[in-house]
């Protein structure tokens, strides 16, 4: 099962390092990771995205929380919350796509920010699921270069991950 788990840590040197280490003293894959600071210069926001059962989860979390630098976590699996990934896609066109092209991009709420004679730049949010699709729809010989943040997560409502 996919989890998304939200790490306040201390922003300082290592700090990212102890995290990765631990997944891969035990085998586990991180499929994506989100880093940046917070309101509060000394502390960073990770996101981590993983998968495994209920046991492993429980297990990385409990292993998580015994880092030093790890103030506080979140598996944002197990509450309401709202997820994004960003997305840039740098496409091949012709003038005869690039019509058909400009309507895939409004439907998936895309935008294009980048033209050049030969090529598009695409920007796109969403789920990681919605931005699957719309590489999905293109032809895997246009696509020059994609580029993804990875998921990053916040709870809806009055909770949140902080001090």
């Amino acid at each position: 099962m996919r989890h998304v788990i939200a790490i306040l840590i201390e922003n300082e040197a290592g700090a990212l390092s102890r995290v990765a280490g631990l997944f891969s003293a035990r085998g586990y894959n991180i499929e994506s990771l989100t880093v940046a600071p917070t309101e509060d210069p000394s502390l960073s926001r990770m996101t981590l995205v993983t998968r495994g059962s209920e046991d492993v989860v429980e297990q990385i979390t409990k292993q998580l929380n015994k880092l030093i630098d790890v103030v506080k976590l979140i598996d944002l699996e197990d509450i309401v919350h709202i997820e994004r990934e960003l997305m840039l896609v740098k496409i091949k066109t012709t003038d005869k796509i690039r019509e058909e092209l400009r309507s895939v991009v409004e439907i998936f709420r895309g935008k294009i920010i980048d033209v050049t004679p030969t090529s598009y730049v695409i920007e796109m949010t969403g789920t990681s699921d919605k931005l699957d699709a719309f590489i999905a729809t293109l032809d895997k010989n246009s696509i020059i270069e994609v580029v993804r943040s990875g998921a990053t997560g916040i709870s809806r409502g009055e909770k949140g991950l902080h001090l």
